[in-house]
């Protein structure tokens, strides 16, 4: 299901500069039988960031190539600042990029590698000390200009790729996983200086990632694609909190999934009721698909504690995981057939564990249930 934003049809549609990067009916076919892209059609503004979210193959680099120019669409239109792309030669286009394997020169100071596109583009040569110290600088890695590439730690060598794509001052600055070889901490940490850099700067920025957490920290917005298509175009917080379909509800956070039949107000499981909304037209009888996010789900002993719920069930924990500043039940409901329901504790004034084997009570709020028509 492709929801992004209207788009705009005729011959005027490249040439309108008011979009940063304009894509329409962008199709690529390797002869495979299966489109890589299928379709893909976005505006996306001056300033924004971007981010192309989904799991391998979904063909969010091969969208991302046919952008940067380096692969021309099968069928479809890509335009930058409203000039069509494969109307220039790459090196020619105004477009930073940053790769997971960085490509930073060995032999070349962190200085050198940062001035080389300025003296590729010919940039007057007194001038390029002053903007390499400054972008250096806008990176934190003021003092380190003369230190080679093996002297610096993975963080400083992504910093200093961020610098070289962005010394030139391109229009648009393009990212392929570039934080994906990075340990946790240091990707978080890396995710947050993306998103100051990017708006200190203002750069339009489009990231690929298969990252969840990278997209809903750094993104003004996120495309998800599976496929080669498009599922859902949306805001980070429409998307998580309002997913178009399962595929969305399913990789983007933990979720849990109730197969049934439409009813009213909710979904049938065998007999029993479970409270929600309808994503669009859904026929009673029809066979149907619920999902409630984990941190949506109250759990507790004592079932007087959930009466605000308008959906009640009983179970029994068969597992509990602590991550560190939570816990994720595993609770197991007998409905017709035995659920799995996954319950993020997020009591923080009773941060009770219920030992595996507990029998509690779950329960959600109308609106925390989303029901989709069943795919299957």
């Amino acid at each position: 299901m492709d929801t992004s934003p209207s788009q705009t049809s005729g011959s005027g549609y490249l040439g309108d500069a008011r979009f940063a990067v304009r894509a329409k009916g962008v199709t690529m076919d390797f002869g495979t039988g299966l489109l890589a892209v299928d379709g893909v059609s976005f505006d996306l503004e001056h300033g924004k960031f971007l981010t192309i979210l989904g799991p391998s193959g979904s063909g969010k680099t091969t969208l991302l190539r046919m952008i940067s120019g380096f692969q021309k669409p099968s069928s479809g239109e890509i335009a930058i600042a409203g000039k069509p792309v494969d109307a220039m030669p790459p090196h020619r286009r105004s477009v930073g990029m940053v790769f997971q394997k960085l490509a930073l020169f060995p032999h070349m100071t962190a200085a050198e590698n940062v001035a080389f596109p300025l003296k590729m583009r010919r940039f007057n040569p007194t001038t390029i000390p002053g903007r390499v110290k400054q972008f250096l600088d806008l990176v934190k890695l003021g003092g380190y200009g003369n230190r080679r590439v093996n002297e610096l730690s993975g963080g400083q060598q992504q910093r200093v790729a961020i610098a070289r794509a962005l010394v030139f001052e391109p229009e648009l600055l393009l990212l392929d996983e570039p934080l994906a070889a990075l340990d946790r901490k240091l990707r978080e940490e890396m995710q947050l200086e993306f998103r100051r850099i990017q708006r200190e700067l203002g750069v339009t920025t489009i990231n690929v990632t298969h990252d969840q957490r990278e997209a809903l920290v750094v993104s003004d917005d996120i495309i998800v694609m599976d496929g080669g298509k498009v599922r859902q175009h949306a805001k980070p917080v429409t998307l998580y909190r309002d997913p178009a379909n399962t595929f969305v509800a399913e990789f983007l956070g933990v979720s849990s999934f109730v197969d049934g039949t439409a009813a009213l107000g909710g979904l049938d499981v065998a007999g029993q009721i479970l409270q929600g909304i309808h994503i669009g037209e859904i026929a009673a009888g029809t066979p149907v698909r619920g999902t409630v996010r984990a941190e949506q789900i109250r759990i507790s002993a004592d079932p007087a504690q959930l009466a605000h719920c308008e959906t009640r069930l009983t179970g029994e924990v068969r597992d509990v995981i602590f991550e560190g500043e939570r816990l994720l039940y595993l609770v197991a409901v007998t409905l017709g057939s035995e659920c799995e329901f996954q319950i993020y504790h997020h009591d923080l004034t009773a941060f009770h564990l219920y030992e595996i084997g507990t029998k509690v009570s779950i329960g959600w709020c109308l609106n925390d249930m989303k029901i989709f028509k069943s795919a299957r």
